[in-house]
């Protein structure tokens, strides 16, 4: 009930004042992001239209999924948009948002050379297709930036009862970069990497390499945004945060998101209603 009062009351203010008065105020907020969504362009799609809409500015931090919840936590955002749902949960029980809204979702994918040199070409289960790679000591590129990506990884390679760790600086290679650097250095080395779809799709430096396992149910990726908690960070923008987060969740904003492609593919999922 709150929450529909709440919209109601924000449409009647947009109704009084207008958008123009509204944007004048040059009002902003900051989201601590992952970075696929900015990799994939997503901000780029969404972010003018919202800003045209309320004139809050969006200002963006793309970092990996375990410094961006750090930072949130630093009260260096006002709103944290993620994908790992662990982290995210342990945020709220640790009193840091309110509560977590589903707003889309994709998967990951394990992407190779045409070579293969490990012959997982065509595999949909994720975990044999990691035993493959561990045992033909094939190069793997890993994130090793405690990302949602590599939080996801390590939580495959525990699935095909795997420790890569072990293989460190030898077939196993843990970059500590962004997924498009990881994905460049894979290409380079010719080995494998996993990495969200959407980044996979607006990646330009593909050489050879291409989608070699898809399809198995762990490596779906829902994304997840929060407010942070006005008890933990006091100075947060609050109210311009939470019209961020309604607008996105929104039909209009979930018809956006829905429909923001490339070369006609899907980046990103909405949750049917």
């Amino acid at each position: 009930m709150k929450k529909y009062l709440y919209a109601a009351m924000l449409g009647l203010a947009f109704s009084a004042i207008g958008v123009e008065a509204f944007a004048g105020s040059a009002t902003s907020i900051v989201v601590q992001s992952t970075t696929s969504t900015k990799n994939s362009g997503f901000y780029d799609h969404l972010l003018p239209i919202f800003t045209k809409e309320t004139g809050i500015q969006v200002h963006v931090v793309a970092v990996g999924t375990g410094a961006a919840v750090r930072n949130a936590m630093n009260c260096d955002g006002d709103v944290l948009l993620v994908h790992s749902r662990a982290r995210e949960e342990a945020f709220i029980r640790e009193g840091y948002a309110p509560r977590r809204y589903d707003l889309m979702y994709n998967d990951f994918v394990l992407i190779g050379p045409g070579s293969d040199p490990a012959g997982i070409g065509g595999q949909k289960d994720i975990a044999l297709a990691l035993r493959q790679i561990a045992r033909t000591s094939a190069t793997f590129v890993s994130r090793g930036d405690d990302s949602g990506t590599h939080i996801k990884e390590l939580e495959l390679w525990r699935s095909a009862q795997t420790d890569p760790s072990q293989h460190s600086g030898d077939w196993y290679r843990e970059a500590g970069t962004g997924m498009g650097a990881t994905i460049n250095i894979a290409v380079g080395l010719g080995g494998y990497t996993l990495t969200d779809r959407a980044t996979w799709i607006n990646f330009a430096n593909k050489s050879d390499f291409t989608i070699l396992s898809e399809g198995d149910e762990a490596l779906f990726n829902p994304y997840g945004i929060m407010r942070v908690s006005a008890q933990k960070c006091p100075s947060a923008k609050i109210e311009e945060a939470q019209i961020f987060i309604d607008w996105l969740i929104s039909d209009k904003g979930q018809k956006l998101i829905a429909s923001y492609k490339t070369d006609g593919k899907s980046l990103f999922f909405t949750y049917p209603k």
